[in-house]
């Protein structure tokens, strides 16, 4: 258990949340959100006691095992694999090397021996006997090949890294699991096998995600950080996010019958309740939902920007012809060989796969590079608005305003019209005046989607547009793809958006291309038909 007793903590002069009680149960997992600055990190790290509360205590009983995602991915480069994975529990690893140590000696002692028996009875104790094959399973679960075990790390790519730095911070049966974003370059297949894990696991859990999917699979709990305060909901994270959205709704139409508010609240609870999912997990969370009254429905502050596209003319018939496309990379790597497809008047087409592949076709597509070989061509009522993935031309070095900025691509050039669309994307008051060159990669984003607003295209076409995103702004994103009554092509990390919005799933590697009608969830099984191994929605580093 972990109790969190009148904390506050101060960062630069600001209150990141103040008096906070808390408790954290085993056979609970508990999903931490907030907006992006809100202190999601400082939390874990403050729970972890790499920083100290401003006021108030972090009480973990002595004797509990803690363990934490760690984020430096170079640290362990002077060890192999399986030493790295070991280290997951230190009281182990240590011992393995006294052991060694004493076992090496020349002048082996009678009392080197009485403290190698001690040694080894402990050893037994913390199963060091299965080490090598616990570690051996993780790294399997997590799509590795149990012969990276004797690799050094630092031969290791790095996608291969992440697996071993969450294989190890799941080793050797800690009561506390921290997990700082822990999907982040993770293949699907992985991902499921992570949320198998944590579904059935039997202490502690607190993780901090943007992936909505993993909140929902693998969330007893929801630990909103929500300026200036901590507050803790039970179940996942769509409950939490319908819930609060729904208690909005009632709190600005109190003047109507409290009978009939509290009746449709309960019928949402009872729905939810019943909702299935995995496991351990899901009988904790049934129990809980069950238990939940009105009155402990969320009601959060949190602000969601307005993210939605209208269409200034309607398509025709004719979207997009691709025919033998073909490109290589500057260093030769072929990126994609003789791809052809057609879209689909209203298709909302995900691409998955390689990255540079599908950054490639979208950038030939847009006009902005030149295909080794083959042809495309729009068809011409068609209009596209572009979220490259790397939108730095847009900004570096510009000194306009968000304001000025918004202004070159509005046909109303009017202050009252900009500043009231900007509202709505959370630039407000004096904020509108900032320089675009010093936002963060956030409101980047917020900004270049402002921007395909006001194009009114059919067409969207858009490159990991979640990737600098909070959880409010990529489930309004979400909202706004599905929404949208044109043609969309996109490229996302984000699991939910993918299955939720995409009506067909194009893979794009450099050797194939598999062209799959359908969400994302018929596409795994299409692949799984196949007795395929990888499924990716594309990787965050370069393989």
């Amino acid at each position: 258990m972990i109790t969190v007793s009148d904390v506050t903590f101060n960062f630069g002069g600001q209150v990141l949340f103040k008096d906070v009680d808390l408790k954290f149960t085993p056979g609970n997992c508990y999903g931490i959100i907030g907006a992006n600055g809100a202190g999601k990190s400082t939390f874990l790290k403050m729970i972890c006691g790499e920083l100290e509360p401003t006021k108030g205590t972090v009480t973990i009983p002595e004797k509990t095992r803690l363990s934490v995602l760690k984020q430096d991915h170079f640290a362990y480069d002077a060890y192999t694999v399986l030493d790295t994975i070991i280290m997951g529990n230190e009281r182990l690893y240590q011992i393995m090397k006294e052991k060694d140590a004493l076992y090496e000696k020349e002048d082996f002692s009678e009392e080197d021996g009485i403290k190698a028996s001690e040694l080894e009875g402990e050893f037994a104790e913390l199963n060091g006997w299965e080490a090598e094959s616990d570690a051996s399973k993780l790294v399997q679960g997590l799509g590795l090949n149990e012969s990276v075990l004797y690799e050094p790390m630092s031969g290791l790519k790095e996608s291969e890294k992440v697996k071993v730095l969450l294989a190890q911070a799941l080793f050797g049966d800690p009561e506390i699991i921290l997990l700082d974003e822990p999907t982040n370059g993770l293949d699907i297949e992985a991902v499921a096998w992570l949320e198998d894990f944590l579904s059935d696991y039997f202490g502690t859990v607190l993780v901090v995600s943007h992936d909505r999917h993993f909140l929902n699979n693998v969330c007893t709990h929801i630990v909103d950080i929500d300026y200036g305060g901590i507050k803790m909901y039970v179940g996942n994270y769509e409950f939490w996010y319908e819930s609060s959205q729904l208690m909005q709704r009632v709190l600005k139409q109190q003047n109507k019958k409290n009978e009939e508010k509290i009746k449709e609240l309960q019928e949402f609870i009872s729905r939810f309740s019943a909702n299935k999912s995995k496991s351990r997990q899901a009988t904790a969370r049934k129990k809980l939902l069950d238990k939940l009254t009105v009155e402990e429905i969320p009601a959060s502050s949190r602000r969601y920007p307005f993210i939605g596209f209208d269409m200034d003319r309607e398509a025709g018939k004719d979207i997009l012809f691709v025919e033998n496309l073909s490109k290589t990379a500057p260093d030769g790597t072929v990126l994609f060989k003789d791809i052809t497809f057609t879209v689909n008047k209203g298709e909302k087409i995900a691409f998955v796969g390689n990255e540079m592949s599908i950054t490639a076709l979208f950038e030939i597509l847009v006009g902005n590079s030149d295909p080794d070989s083959g042809s495309y061509k729009w068809g011409q009522s068609i209009t596209y608005s572009y979220f490259p993935h790397d939108n730095s031309s847009f900004f570096n070095g510009c000194t306009l305003s968000i304001l000025d900025w918004m202004r070159q691509y509005s046909k109303d050039q009017t202050e009252t019209y900009l500043r009231g669309f900007l509202g709505r994307m959370l630039f407000s008051n004096d904020s509108v005046y900032k320089e675009v060159r010093v936002l963060s990669g956030g409101e980047k984003a917020r900004c270049m989607f402002s921007r395909m607003m006001l194009f009114g295209s059919n067409m969207l076409i858009l490159d990991r547009p979640t990737d600098h995103l909070d959880l409010e702004s990529i489930t309004a994103v979400n909202n706004g793809l599905s929404a949208f009554k044109g043609n969309v092509m996109f490229m996302s990390h984000d699991y939910e958006i993918v299955n939720t919005v995409a009506d067909r799933i194009i893979e794009l590697t450099p050797d194939r291309m598999i062209d799959k009608k359908g969400n994302y969830e018929d596409y795994v099984e299409f692949k799984k038909s196949l007795g395929e191994g990888k499924i990716s929605l594309g990787t965050s580093y370069s393989e």
